[in-house]
């Protein structure tokens, strides 16, 4: 038989729980719009308002302790999973902006730290809506912030029982803390390890604005950096110029595989690359473009023609152009013909009559 006292709080809930669910969607579309605009990378966000039976249950352990269903804090509920420890204190900053927090009720528990604690390290502010509507500003609600890792963890201790069992054999506990100690080196140092990364991308940037590109060896990070600075600008304006073309703006990045393919691991190996094949990617260009009136032209046009040359005096041939097309344009049938026509009219230019 239901406890009267519960059955009161229950009916409470019942009659909140539209009021509640708006309480839930608005807080949930406050923190989305503010996660992306200070562009906080995170995993996931879930939010609920509590089901009747898991509240049910609650009461039943504890229902003395609230007097009305406004002191019951996990009505609604949401948990933000983050990719980075640090990023957790992130979002807190964003938390503490956008709704008001009870202090009083809110628990780090990253700072009750127990050996089998890893997957309960998350921090929970208990919060409420900035709103002059008082009866909405008076519902308290949970924000959970933890790592995926923790996340992840946290669910595997709930699937398998651990957290209840209480009695487990010390070989057990063993296991189970020395694997949570792993997570949470592992958590650790994915932070640090993107803490250094980023302050190696800076090292890369200053070093490709200093000129010392034989320094930089040939990467994602490097090569991107690469580009900010332009360097196929000039041969893409002299290009455009036969023509008088309008550039526009596309990825450069899939040419990537084909540089490294060529050998080349530095920068510096790069701007040489760019310095021995300009005129002769111009003149490749320039016999393309003397069959057509093509006003409107990729910007990559430039490391395109520099790779189909390159790749030509390589000796590669009709194999190495189609690699070419298939590197930049995906599988297509049409790539073969596209390679064939470039041999063709690479065959009477100056650089193929002096191999």
């Amino acid at each position: 038989m239901i406890n009267p006292h519960t059955e009161l709080l229950l009916e409470e809930f019942r009659q909140q729980r539209p009021m509640l669910e708006q309480i839930e969607q608005q807080a949930y579309t406050m923190l989305v719009k503010a996660l992306r605009e200070q562009h906080v990378e995170i995993s996931s966000i879930e939010h609920r308002v509590k089901a009747e039976s898991s509240l049910k249950g609650k009461l039943d352990l504890k229902g003395d302790k609230y007097k009305t269903v406004n002191d019951i804090t996990d009505l609604v509920g949401l948990r933000i999973i983050t990719y980075y420890t640090d990023d957790v204190d992130k979002v807190a900053v964003i938390v503490k902006q956008l709704f008001d927090v009870d202090w009083k009720n809110s628990v780090d528990k990253r700072k009750v730290h127990q050996l089998n604690s890893f997957g309960y390290l998350s921090l929970h502010y208990i919060c409420s809506l900035r709103t002059d509507n008082k009866e909405m500003a008076a519902v308290k609600f949970e924000i959970q912030m933890r790592t995926a890792l923790q996340h992840v963890w946290s669910a595997i201790e709930h699937d398998i029982g651990y957290k209840g069992a209480v009695k487990l054999p010390p070989d057990f506990r063993r296991q189970f803390s020395r694997l949570a100690g792993m997570l949470e080196l592992a958590d650790d140092e994915f932070s640090r390890l993107r803490t250094t990364m980023t302050e190696y991308r800076r090292q890369v940037q200053a070093m490709v604005k200093s000129g010392r590109l034989d320094e930089v060896p040939l990467s994602t990070d490097s090569f991107r950096s690469f580009l900010e600075i332009r360097p196929f600008e000039r041969l893409n304006q002299r290009i455009a110029s036969v023509n008088q073309a309008e550039l526009f703006h596309t990825s450069m990045m899939p040419f990537l595989p084909i540089l490294e393919d060529f050998g080349l691991q530095t920068l510096g190996d790069i701007q040489a690359f760019v310095e021995q094949n300009a005129e002769d990617a111009y003149q490749l260009a320039l016999s393309q473009l003397a069959i057509t009136d093509l006003d409107i032209m990729a910007d990559n046009v430039a490391l395109q023609n520099l790779c189909l040359v390159h790749a030509l005096k390589q000796g590669r041939g009709l194999d190495g152009l189609i690699f070419i097309y298939n590197t930049i344009n995906g599988q297509r049938d049409s790539n073969a013909l596209l390679a064939e026509s470039i041999l063709q009219m690479a065959e009477d230019l100056p650089f193929m009559q002096e191999k």
